[in-house]
């Protein structure tokens, strides 16, 4: 099983930048492809960033193209959500995801993850 543990969210006025942290433990971290989801108060969660597991590949959703990016750091077991340019529909807790499986292609389907962080509260302010 794999530990995630988010950091990083927080308040931001619209067009400002946050920067969510995840570090994963419990297995190596070079075997894990990695995802970020969202969700908000009665919505269903939804995709929003994956990389494989050795970083070549991400893929994103349509809403957060061009202002987000996802990355991994293997020395510190992390994946990181650059997020820029928020607006107050980015508002929601936002997931770190991760599978064990050595993939060229990254995932952004849920049932694709085995193992889930707690999540971290993301709130933009227009």
């Amino acid at each position: 099983q794999v530990q995630l543990d988010e950091s990083g969210g927080g308040l931001v006025q619209a067009g400002g930048s946050l920067r969510l942290s995840c570090v994963a433990s419990g297995r190596p971290f070079w075997s894990l492809a990695m995802g970020w989801f969202r969700q908000t108060p009665g919505k269903e969660r939804e995709f929003v960033a994956a990389i494989n597991w050795s970083g070549g590949s991400t893929d994103y959703a349509d809403p957060v193209k061009g202002r987000f990016t996802i990355s991994r750091d293997h020395i510190k077991n992390t994946v990181y959500l650059q997020m820029n340019s928020l607006k107050p529909e980015d508002t929601a807790v936002y997931y770190c995801a991760a599978a064990a499986v050595i993939s060229s292609r990254p995932f952004s389907a849920q049932y694709q993850y085995h193992d889930w962080g707690q999540g971290t509260q993301v709130t933009v302010s227009s």
